[in-house]
Order: structure tokens, then C-alpha cells, then sequence
């Protein structure tokens, strides 16, 4: 059984890795694979090959099944799309409103099921994402289970594309999200049914339910969002400050419906069924006590797994607890790995993508980890011992775990978890769900204080200065290794040679990401929507080329795209960064970047009154502004402002473009210029002032593509050998516009887009250049594919 569901995981994952779906021509050799292996097996003797054959032969075939049951699923759901000719266009649907609606600072978010489409010949997915928009003249509120006719605009999924990022589009495949927009405000918009028929539904209305009545009961209480988030998964009501001092002490796993959580109360249920079934001969007579008590502990978990959304971790508790109690009805002795395998198979079979998700390993890894320091122990240990070795085993033993999933480590996670977790699960969470179930606050605001005291102490950790170990993203065979030491470490008593875990563990630590030689550079053009980052990396120095937009109030490039990748590039502090001007999507991930990065040197265009500005004075005291004149050699790397002039005052301009930082970055005779969102009347003065500075072997595009920019005067000057469009897939704006596009084409440029080609890699020294893209370069059989036709389609 163990056999089968590894390598049944194996398949899957390696499906996973693959640019294309295979040919199902293959699939036959499934049937015809026992035959040389059985052949073989009788051919030459000797039962120990027999066995070692019939063990490899399970393996193979465990690995097969997985790996085109996951290519199957995927083309399922791929054949499912949204036709390119209907992107941007209005279409009139009806559905149901089929999950609980994420707020946002314009809206709400939520999952759509389609029911019909009233525009003729349009085939809508059936299952899409909405976000709505409200203004001051055009205000919609919207209900889990509600039934709905609303005038959306589609657009196929298409997520951002950097390294070590989230992957959007295969969260939406595996979500069988196949198409995402927003509701027009102008359309239809009427609500048809306040209750939609449907089990799913009706417990998404329960799930919003608890929601209103933990925000009326606990207004203004600054963790309403958390006892949400315990009662029903719900955890975008967690605000991203939170979130932080959380990941920062290693306690994140408890905020929210977590394994232990069902556990816990699968257990008590178990308990308590079964304390009163047996007082019964009547009901004892019937069924065995050992046999009510174990369903009502099923019963138990999956209500609770499904009101907390069925992710994961909750998927693979409820299948462990149906295992257990599998075996006590039909009287058979199940091992903790044969449950642990039926859980794997049971999240696996339905959802082949959950290896994606790091939930799944760190899931997994926990269980498995707490098995193997307690399970087929000889004697018996007292609880509080045992507890302490299972918080150290998750200390050490998801070491490379984390540091290959999120590059980073809580050193006071053992702490936090020390008491966190009892607070948490025997107390905040009993609480919380009284309060859900019962008609009065007191459960709320119990378990609200007990919350608030927890924080105290967590906010304290966090803010000690080493509380976290951040660090490059170690190499997946370092990983291996760690994990390997880490099982050697925690390895029982008498176990020769424990200390050498630590040997296989240093190289996760040790091999770092080698950086530029010297007199060359390495680059990345941020695949970051509609806006604009650029990071440079010399021998030994790091420049940030503006941050990119913000998103909402809470999630922009910074915190998304930028640190992730920049924190896995080994990059730990920015000598320089440069804000080419004051403009939300080349300013708006900023703030994230100024909490998780030391920055040295700050140079911008930035209005004197700007409250950026101002925070920025708090962070580093070397800040200039951005003036023609400047320059600075890095490593053999040359850096020159080109732009603007040195005395030019901006107050009252906070979005004035053409007070654009341009940065020329050189190594002997090979350029590459930034110019930010500079117009005609900046390129006119460059071509005046500069005009022997300006060519370039790569030019990130002007103001994205605008036709208020690129002049043919400047792209002749400048007739750069790539030229680099940073601009959303379908944006508003309609960048870039065909007519500039035309001019690089004619100029004899190689054209790169962030919609099309995501993040751009580049690597220049003094006789060498290269570019590459990375969705191309590092593309799934999901990657979005996107032509010029379809990307430019929604601006016109």
C-alpha cells in the first residue's frame, strides 16, 4: 500500500513538471509493462529477485497510473476554455455565486458557477472568477448561494510569470477556475434567487453566515479576522500585518482550519458519543459503542473540513480519521502508514494538481514527521515529553521544507509553538466554534481575549531582530540532502552516527547563488502587470529600478513578486533603489520592499509633499534626487542618469512622466537603457542633450507602449537590438499600441513582452549579451499562451 501510493505520488508530481501533455498513445504499454517483468521473474531463479521484480513492477505501474491519470485530468479540464473571440466582450450569464465573497478595497471577489449564457454562440466555462467594482454611482453587494444575471467581461486566466513566484494559472487550473473577469456596472445585474438549490451552496451560505455574526458580534475587534479564519477557513479576513508576525514565529499553521484542529475535535467527538453510547445495552446491543463513536468522529471532521473550504490539510485529516475508523468497522488492523497512504490517495485521485501547493508537503511532512518520532516506540513516555519531542522534530525536521518552499525559517517558532499551539487548539478554537453554534457573544469575546493575550506574546518574538532566518533558495538536491539529515537527527536513540544529519543539512546553508563576475551584470524586467521593475545585480551590489504597482491595500509587487524572487537570487540588501517618478504602477510595492530590505541609496522623482517620500526619510537618510548628471561604477559596471534635469521642482506634479528617471547602465561598448514613462517632450531633450549616450543594445520601452511616447526619432537614436514592453495581458490602456509596435518592428528590433514572454532575464558583460524569457523558458503544460492578437485586444 505504501509502495502503491508513493509512487502513485511520484507519477503525479512528475506530470506536473511537464511543458506539454503526453501522447495517450502511450498509455496502452500500461497493459503489456507486467509482461517482461513476470518473464523475467521465472526465467531466473532465485525468490529474492522474484520479490525485488514484483516490488519494481508495482512501482512502475503505481507511477504510470499517476502520472496519465494526472495528464487525463488535465485534459479535461483544459479542453474547457474560453474562445479567444470572447475575451473583452460583454456576455450576459446566469449562475450561482459559489463561495464565500473575498472582500477587496473596491469590491468583492468571488467564484461564479454558470448555469447559461444568454449571448447566442458564446460558450462560457462553467466555472469562473468575478470581481466587481463599486463607485460612489453603482453599488453591488453580492451573497454565497445567491442566483445571479450579470453582464461580465472575460478573459482566459493569465497570471504573472517570474522566478520562484505564485503561479496563478495553475492555481486556477487546479481550482477549474477557466476564465476570470468583472462584472460590468452598466449591465445586468439582477439578483434571481437569495437561496440556490444545493448542499455546496447551502453550506457556503452557512460559512458567509458565521462570518456576519463573528463581524456584528466582535465590531471593530482587531482578531475577528483570526476566529473567522478558525471557525471557517476564512482566512482573507486576516489582515497582512497579522499574517506577518505569524509567518515571522512559525504559528501561520494554526490560523486557520488546520489538521490539528479536526483532529482535536474528531477526537472529542469520538469521546463524547462514546462515553454515552456504552452507558446504553439498547443502542450497545445494535452497534458496538467503538463502532458509533468512530462514525460520529467521521461526521464530525467532514462538517467541519467542509465549512473550512476543504483544503488540503482538512482533506487529508478527514481521510485519515474515515481510515481509522475503515478499520475498526471492518475489524481489520490498519498500520499508520497504510492511513497515511490512503490519505495521500485520497487527496491525490481527485486533485492530481495538490502537489503543486505547498500546504500538501508541509501537510504531509508534519504527520509523517510526528509518526516517526512516536510511532513503534519500546515504552511509554509522559505527555509532556512527548509533546516537546514532537516540537522539536517540527522544528528540525521541516528545516528544508520551508527553506526550499518560502526561503526562510522561524528561530522562535519552537517558542511560539510552545504555547501557541495549547492556547490555540484547546481554547481560542473550543471558544470560537460555542460562539459559532451558540446565540450568545460571551464565547466570542473569550476566545477574543485569549487571542489578544496570545498576540501579545507573538508580536513580541517577532520583533526580536533574528527572529527569522531568510536566505537564498537552496538547490533541490541540497534539499534532499537536508531532508535526509534531518531524519538522521531525529533518528531514535542508538542510532550510530546521529551527528552526521547535521553534515547533509550545511549544504542548504553553504551553496549560495554565485553571483555576476566581475565587469558584467545580471538583470530581471519583473513580469509585474501593468507597471514596471527592474533589479540589477553587479558582483557586489543589487539596484531596484522602481517596484511596481500595488494591487490592493494590502498585496502589490513588492510583497507578490519582487521580494520572493529577489530573497531566492540570494539578493539580502539593495544598494541603491531608484523611483523614476510618482506613479502608482512603478511606486506601489515600495512600502514592502522598505519592510523586508535594507536599502542604502534612495534616488527619485518624487514630489517633496509625497507621503512615499516621507517614509522613505525614515527608513535611510541617504536620499537624493534623481538628476541629470549623476553616475556611479559598480564592479565594472557604469551607471548614468540621463534624466531630468538637475534643477527642476515638482510639487503639485505627482504624476508627471516626464520627470522619469532614465538610467543608462554600460560595460564597454554594450548599453542598456531604463527610461520609465517618459514622453515625447523627454525624448526631444534627451535627442538634444544626449544623443551620443542613447544607443542601446537593450531599451525597456517607454511609458509601456504608449503612443504618447517612441518617437521615431528617439527609437533611430536610440535602435536598440531588443526592445522590452513591460504591459499587462489585456490592460485598459490598450499598451502598447499597434503604431509603436510597428516603429521597433521597422527599426529591425527584437521585440519582448511581459504579457507574452513574462519576467526577462538578461546577462551582459563586455562581449556578451543574452536574453531570456521565462514563461518560455520554464513553461507547464498550463502556461497561457498568448499571442500579440489576443493581448492587445482589450484596449483597442
Amino acid at each position: 500500500m505504501v509502495l502503491i501510493a508513493l509512487s502513485f505520488t511520484f507519477g503525479v508530481w512528475l506530470m506536473q513538471q511537464q511543458a506539454t501533455l503526453p501522447n495517450f498513445a502511450w498509455a496502452w504499454l500500461l497493459l503489456t509493462a507486467p509482461i517482461p517483468l513476470l518473464m523475467g521473474a521465472y526465467l531466473i531463479p532465485g525468490r529474492p529477485l522474484l520479490k525485488w521484480l514484483r516490488f519494481l513492477f508495482i512501482a512502475l505501474l503505481s507511477c504510470c497510473l499517476g502520472f496519465y491519470h494526472a495528464a487525463y485530468q488535465a485534459r479535461q479540464r483544459l479542453n474547457i476554455s474560453l474562445a479567444n473571440e470572447w475575451q473583452g466582450r460583454d456576455i450576459s450569464i446566469v449562475g450561482v455565486v459559489a463561495e464565500l465573497p473575498r472582500l477587496h478595497e473596491q469590491g468583492q471577489r468571488f467564484r461564479f458557477d454558470v448555469t447559461d449564457s444568454l449571448a447566442p454562440q458564446a460558450f462560457v466555462p462553467p466555472h469562473i472568477y468575478l470581481s466587481t467594482y463599486n463607485t460612489p454611482d453603482s453599488q453591488l453587494t453580492i451573497h454565497a448561494g445567491e442566483r445571479w444575471r450579470l453582464t461580465v467581461r472575460l478573459k482566459q486566466p493569465h497570471g504573472s510569470s517570474n522566478p520562484h513566484g505564485f503561479d496563478f494559472e495553475a492555481w486556477a487550473l487546479e481550482n477549474d477556475i477557466r476564465a476570470v473577469g468583472y462584472v460590468v456596472n452598466k449591465g445586468d445585474r439582477q439578483r434571481l434567487d437569495a437561496h440556490a438549490q444545493g448542499l455546496r451552496y447551502r453550506i457556503e451560505t452557512l460559512r458567509e453566515a458565521v462570518r456576519d455574526r463573528f463581524l456584528s458580534s466582535l465590531p471593530d475587534a482587531p482578531y475577528a479576522g483570526v476566529l473567522s479564519a478558525l471557525a471557517i477557513g476564512d482566512q482573507s479576513s486576516i489582515p497582512q500585518a497579522q499574517w506577518q508576525v505569524y509567518t515571522r514565529t512559525g504559528v501561520n499553521h494554526l490560523m486557520s482550519i488546520s489538521g490539528l484542529h479536526i483532529t482535536m475535535l474528531a477526537s472529542a467527538a469520538f469521546a463524547f458519543v462514546y462515553g454515552l453510547w456504552r452507558r446504553s445495552v439498547w443502542l450497545t446491543l445494535r452497534l458496538p459503542a467503538r463502532k458509533a463513536a468512530a462514525l460520529a468522529a467521521v461526521l464530525i471532521a467532514l462538517a467541519y473540513a467542509l465549512l473550512s473550504g476543504y483544503g488540503v490539510p482538512a482533506q487529508r485529516t478527514v481521510y485519515m480519521v474515515g481510515a481509522v475508523a475503515a478499520a475498526l468497522w471492518l475489524k481489520r488492523n490498519f498500520s499508520l502508514s497504510q492511513i497515511m497512504s490512503i490519505a495521500l490517495l485520497g487527496v491525490l485521485i481527485p486533485d492530481p494538481w495538490a502537489v503543486l501547493s505547498p500546504g500538501f508537503w508541509l501537510s504531509f511532512g508534519a504527520v509523517a514527521l510526528i509518526l516517526y518520532v512516536t510511532a513503534h516506540r519500546i515504552g511509554r513516555t509522559h505527555w509532556l515529553r512527548e509533546y516537546a519531542v514532537v516540537q522539536w522534530a517540527m522544528s528540525i525536521g521541516l528545516i528544508p521544507l520551508l527553506l526550499g518552499l518560502f526561503q526562510q525559517v522561524s528561530l522562535v517558532s519552537p517558542i511560539a509553538n510552545a504555547f501557541a499551539i495549547p492556547l490555540a487548539s484547546l481554547v481560542v478554537v473550543p471558544l470560537t466554534l460555542l460562539g459559532a453554534v451558540l446565540p450568545w457573544d460571551a464565547p466570542l469575546w473569550l476566545a477574543h481575549a485569549v487571542m489578544s493575550f496570545t498576540m501579545q506574546l507573538l508580536e513580541w518574538l517577532s520583533a526580536l531582530p533574528q527572529a527569522v532566518w531568510i536566505q537564498h533558495a537552496p538547490p533541490a538536491w541540497t534539499v534532499l540532502c537536508g531532508m535526509l539529515g534531518a531524519l538522521l537527527i531525529l533518528a531514535p536513540r542508538g542510532i550510530p552516527a546521529r551527528w552526521l544529519g547535521i553534515v547533509f543539512i550545511m549544504p542548504m546553508f553553504l551553496n549560495s547563488p554565485t553571483p555576476p563576475a566581475g565587469n558584467s551584470l545580471r538583470m530581471i524586467v519583473f513580469d509585474v502587470g501593468q507597471g514596471l521593475s527592474v533589479a540589477v545585480q553587479t558582483r557586489h551590489h543589487a539596484l531596484l529600478y522602481d517596484t511596481g504597482p500595488d494591487y490592493s491595500g494590502e498585496s502589490d509587487s513588492g510583497n507578490r513578486i519582487l521580494l520572493p524572487t529577489m530573497r531566492a537570487l540570494g539578493i539580502k540588501r539593495l544598494d541603491k533603489l531608484i523611483l523614476s517618478h510618482d506613479d502608482i504602477d512603478h511606486t506601489g510595492g515600495t512600502r514592502s520592499v522598505l519592510q523586508a530590505l535594507p536599502i542604502a541609496h534612495v534616488t527619485s522623482s518624487l514630489p517633496v509633499d509625497s507621503l512615499l517620500l516621507n517614509a522613505l526619510t525614515q527608513q535611510t537618510d541617504h536620499i537624493q534626487r534623481c538628476a541629470d548628471g549623476e553616475h556611479w561604477e559598480w564592479d565594472g559596471v557604469r551607471f548614468e542618469i540621463l534624466h531630468p534635469a538637475e534643477n527642476v521642482d515638482t510639487p503639485g506634479k505627482p504624476h508627471d512622466n516626464d520627470m522619469s528617471c532614465v538610467l543608462r547602465i554600460s560595460i564597454g561598448e554594450r548599453h542598456i537603457l531604463l527610461v520609465g514613462d517618459i514622453e515625447k517632450r523627454s525624448e526631444q531633450r534627451l535627442l538634444d542633450l544626449h544623443a551620443e549616450q542613447l544607443p542601446a543594445d537593450v531599451l525597456v520601452v517607454p511609458h509601456h507602449g504608449s503612443k504618447s511616447s517612441s518617437t521615431a526619432d528617439f527609437i533611430a537614436a536610440v535602435l536598440p537590438d531588443y526592445a522590452v514592453f513591460t504591459n499587462g495581458y489585456r490592460n485598459r490602456f490598450g499598451h502598447p499600441k499597434a503604431e509603436v509596435v510597428q516603429r521597433y518592428v521597422d527599426s529591425g528590433a527584437v521585440l519582448l513582452r511581459s504579457d507574452q514572454d513574462g519576467a526577462i532575464l538578461i546577462e551582459m558583460d563586455a562581449q556578451h549579451l543574452s536574453l531570456e524569457s521565462y514563461r518560455k523558458q520554464h513553461q507547464r503544460y498550463w502556461t497561457h499562451q498568448v499571442t500579440t492578437t489576443q493581448a492587445d485586444a482589450e484596449g483597442g
